[in-house]
């Protein structure tokens, strides 16, 4: 064959390939731009044969169980389900709720959020998990079990493991739709198949987690416990000793804290601990550690701070313990004071345990002389 017949042939093929793949395109095209006018009912209808049969491939299933156990930590694990539902349903909103730590509600991933519709999550995500069903609405305005007006449509899914709900993944669109976004039975069936293999890895990791949390937490409190203080102390010091960066530790006893016990008793004097607790953790920055050293002894650890900055901290812990009427919920009107010391490491300590050493013996200054103040401990050079 000619060089001049092969071009004429190879033009003639490349025009007859050209007219044929003109209409696929446009076809394909079509239903693309008037899906995008529709709700997201009219939308997950549309998208319904071919997402069933995309969910049901056994590479689908192969994707999501390698994706989700390759990480501990549930937060990931659930911004993969979410990064995967994304691809499912056409929903510009996405969440994957579970259990915190405390025991409350807690997005531990999101798509195209904000916090107006906060509410609407925490309120769908609970119906869910309280009841263990799917929740389909096509105005959440509208919907008696959970009202919310920056919001229109919904689709929920139970997050299950071993017949318990571990989380809820949500699609949420601000726009009503003209009726519910349902999932055929068998799609549901497809879905769930997917998702129980992402369910079991998220529940693994928030077990996990909680059991590390609690293994380094005091079980009153809630605050750090001691070990764990003196860890952190222990690294602190050594990224401190690297960078040449201050750390400051701040003691604080709750003076005549046993009164609270004779008094009212062990009940009411635990209850008392929680309430320091709580008022100790709000004085500190996001930055600092708080720890109950024992009894009714705490500790903050100040990373990067000098000798001014932990007695600005130690102050205002003092000042919020002394105006606090602890008790209040039970009717009394307990008042406590504190007595704090500080040491700073490199000024008075060059270890972990010379910082411990020094801000307790600052602290037991203030306890001899008159409790309620504060104390930083001093340099070598002053003793």
């Amino acid at each position: 064959m000619s060089s001049a017949s092969r071009a004429a042939r190879v033009s003639a093929i490349r025009r007859r390939v050209s007219v044929r793949s003109r209409p696929k395109v446009a076809l394909y095209r079509m239903p693309v731009a008037a899906q995008s006018k529709a709700d997201l009912a009219a939308k997950v209808r549309g998208l319904q044969p071919a997402l069933r049969r995309r969910i049901e491939r056994r590479d689908a299933l192969l994707d999501i169980v390698r994706a989700v156990n390759t990480t501990l930590d549930p937060r990931r694990i659930a911004d993969l389900i979410v990064d995967r539902a994304v691809t499912w349903i056409p929903a510009p909103c996405w969440a994957v709720v579970s259990w915190d730590l405390s025991g409350r509600l807690s997005v531990l991933a999101g798509r195209g959020l904000s916090p107006e519709i906060a509410d609407a999550v925490y309120g769908v995500a609970g119906w869910v998990m309280e009841r263990g069903g799917e929740f389909m609405a096509a105005d959440l305005r509208r919907d008696p079990r959970v009202t919310h007006q920056a919001i229109g449509s919904v689709v929920a899914l139970p997050l299950s493991c071993r017949g318990r709900r571990v989380g809820v993944l949500l699609g949420l669109d601000r726009t009503a739709s003209s009726r519910e976004p349902r999932l055929s039975a068998s799609t549901l069936r497809a879905l769930y198949v997917l998702l129980e293999p992402a369910s079991v890895a998220l529940n693994n990791a928030v077990q996990l987690e909680r059991a590390e949390a609690l293994s380094v937490t005091d079980d009153l409190t809630q605050l750090y416990n001691s070990r764990f203080l003196n860890s952190v102390l222990r690294r602190e010091a050594k990224r401190a000793s690297r960078s040449g960066r201050p750390l400051s530790l701040v003691f604080v006893d709750l003076d005549g804290f046993k009164a609270v016990n004779d008094t009212y008793g062990h009940l009411f004097g635990s209850r008392a601990l929680v309430e320091a607790a709580a008022v100790m953790k709000g004085s500190a920055r996001e930055t600092d550690m708080v720890a109950r050293f024992g009894g009714d002894e705490f500790a903050l650890v100040l990373p990067d701070t000098g000798r001014e900055g932990a007695c600005a901290v130690a102050e205002r812990v003092r000042e919020r313990i002394a105006a606090y009427p602890f008790l209040a919920g039970d009717g009394l009107d307990v008042r406590l004071t504190a007595s704090v010391g500080v040491a700073t490491l490199p000024d008075v300590a060059a270890s972990a345990d010379e910082l411990v050493r020094a801000a307790d013996q600052a602290m037991y200054h203030v306890k001899e002389t008159g409790k309620n103040g504060v104390q930083t401990a001093a340099a070598p050079a002053d003793n």
